[in-house]
């Protein structure tokens, strides 16, 4: 498949900045499907499938989306990039056809769903540590300690002795800390405070952890588009965001002191060193808050795609099946293009068998 140019990665981050609701609907050439494809249904009638939640994974989605047209061109899937805490709310509504969530749902939340739920991992990635200092380039070094404290609002000047004495060959600039975080529901929060109790179990006990929070300190802002703009427009900002927007939109990342008491920089590299250490249950729901490994990259995670277990339409329950299909094999070289993590085969086969829980 033909690789998808880097300047057409930035707009496609940028014009996410710029809107939350795009959708997957664009319509790629036809092709004549090809008997026995396990990706193309029997039926060729036009179907919508509406689905919403992560924006730590919408780019990727968007686009697996997209390219879907031309193995099923009367297929539309139209996906909204709200959160994973409001994609999952509605799909406990039974207002979608499928959620996308960067945290598994809980037992709790399965158990209002009357026509069950499929849980299906279908990507991962990291989350970095994005900051706007003039003249102080990524690599910035923050250790776990300081880390935290700059989210609990203890440490509010980038000058702070602490920071000075972890990077003495950087001319940093005397700005305030500006601390942003999401003000909506969002498992990229919820991994990032996980990690943050991880290293001082007080943040939990006193904050919380979860996919919304009272935070101590800071201003809110809405997804990781709204995030990374943040972290372009603004100085002395310092914010956490999905690995592909900072990427794709040159921003600036700290090189975070891992559990090993290493400086990791986040590349898909050193996330795979930290995913490797993740053996996925049988639910399929797994955590990585604090990985060990001396090069691990420390703030990881899978992102879920849910679905229902029965769907009154059978077209529509052998579309999810077909498409997500294709998402976990075809799909997972257009996710290490894009800067997530391509599944391991193992995690692959385990999803596919999850997608044959998918009944009428």
């Amino acid at each position: 498949m033909a690789q998808l140019p880097r300047f057409r990665r930035r707009d496609l981050l940028l014009s996410l900045l710029a809107t939350t609701t795009l959708s997957a609907c664009q319509r790629g050439g036809s092709r004549s499907n090809q008997s026995g494809n396990p990706f193309v249904r029997s039926s060729q009638e036009f179907l919508l499938i509406n689905g919403a939640g992560s924006t730590f994974a919408a780019p990727l989605y968007l686009r697996w989306f997209s390219d879907y047209r031309q193995v099923d061109p009367q297929l539309e899937i139209n996906y909204q990039p709200v959160g994973s805490a409001a994609g999952i709310r509605q799909f406990i509504d039974n207002t979608l056809d499928f959620a996308a969530s960067d945290v598994a749902i809980s037992d709790a939340e399965i158990a209002e769903v009357k026509r069950g739920v499929v849980m299906i991992p279908m990507t991962a990635g990291s989350i970095t540590i994005g900051y706007n200092l003039p003249g102080v380039p990524s690599g910035l070094k923050l250790s776990r300690s300081v880390l935290v404290d700059i989210f609990r609002g203890r440490i509010t000047a980038w000058r702070d002795p602490r920071i000075l004495a972890l990077n003495p060959d950087l001319e940093i600039p005397d700005l305030p800390i500006d601390v942003c975080y999401r003000s909506d529901g969002s498992g990229t929060t919820d991994t990032f405070t996980r990690h943050l109790n991880a290293i001082d179990p007080s943040w939990g006990a006193e904050i919380g952890v979860g996919m919304s929070l009272e935070w101590p300190v800071g201003i809110g802002v809405k997804g990781n588009e709204g995030m990374s703009a943040q972290m372009l427009l603004s100085e002395g900002v310092i914010g956490y965001v999905e690995f592909v927007y900072a990427r794709d939109l040159n921003l600036t990342v700290a090189a975070l002191e891992n559990q090993a008491g290493q400086y990791i920089l986040p590349t898909l590299e050193s996330a795979a060193i930290a995913l490797s250490e993740v053996e996925l249950p049988e639910n399929l729901r797994a955590f990585i808050p604090d990985p060990v490994g001396i090069d691990a990259y420390p703030i990881v995670t899978y992102s879920w795609i849910l679905t229902y277990r029965q769907y009154p339409n059978p077209a529509m329950a052998e579309a999810l099946r077909a498409v997500l299909s294709w998402g976990l094999t075809e799909g997972q070289a257009l996710a290490e293009e894009l800067g997530y993590l391509p599944l391991e085969q193992s995690v692959v086969e385990r999803g596919l068998a999850a997608l044959e829980q998918i009944q009428v």
